[in-house]
């Protein structure tokens, strides 16, 4: 039984004690793999293998690193930024929904004047006014509430700007503040 449990751990201590790094060293169109960080004037890109799973990372870039608690206790789990971008992702896919509105609104008037056409029917037809009048309402009601989708969020966009500029002012008379003697 002891004899196992040896067999075991001497299975399991080679893979938790090595690291499974290897560095991936560029030069111009060179590449060279190195156990060891790559020299200064190679760029680097860390591999690592662990659990099945290879993952390769630019390890030249500088990591932002964030605080999760400090994240928390400001309540940012998103920074304006990418919240403005998001916005604005949101307005134009709803703009796009409205041109796409239109142009199924122009889709459904032209086979609603084909059909009053063959069927030899006036403009002024009872039916033909009705189904004009349904379509016109549907395409209206679905361009209303993107529109007002739209308007909030060019709101709460102006909102987040004018937060960021009363912060960066803020900040701006905070140091000078601390340059005064």
């Amino acid at each position: 039984m002891t004899r196992l449990v040896l067999i075991i751990l001497s299975l399991s201590l080679p893979q938790t004690g090595l690291a499974n790094v290897i560095y991936k060293c560029i030069k111009e169109d060179k590449v060279v793999f190195s156990q060891d960080v790559c020299p200064k004037e190679f760029r680097q890109h860390k591999i690592e293998y662990q659990l099945g799973i290879t993952t390769e990372t630019d390890s030249d870039k500088k990591k932002q690193i964030v605080d999760p608690l400090r994240a928390l206790l400001k309540k940012r789990t998103i920074s304006k930024e990418k919240l403005l971008q998001l916005l604005d992702g949101e307005i134009y896919r709803l703009k796009q929904e409205n041109s796409y509105y239109e142009i199924l609104r122009s889709s459904e008037l032209q086979k609603l004047e084909r059909k009053r056409y063959w069927h030899t029917k006036d403009k002024s037809d009872p039916e033909y006014v009705a189904e004009l009048s349904e379509i016109h309402d549907r395409f209206d009601g679905l361009v209303l509430v993107n529109q007002n989708a739209i308007m909030q969020l060019d709101q709460r966009r102006t909102q987040i700007n004018q937060e960021t500029e009363s912060e960066s002012i803020e900040a701006i008379e905070e140091t000078l503040e601390e340059k005064q003697p």
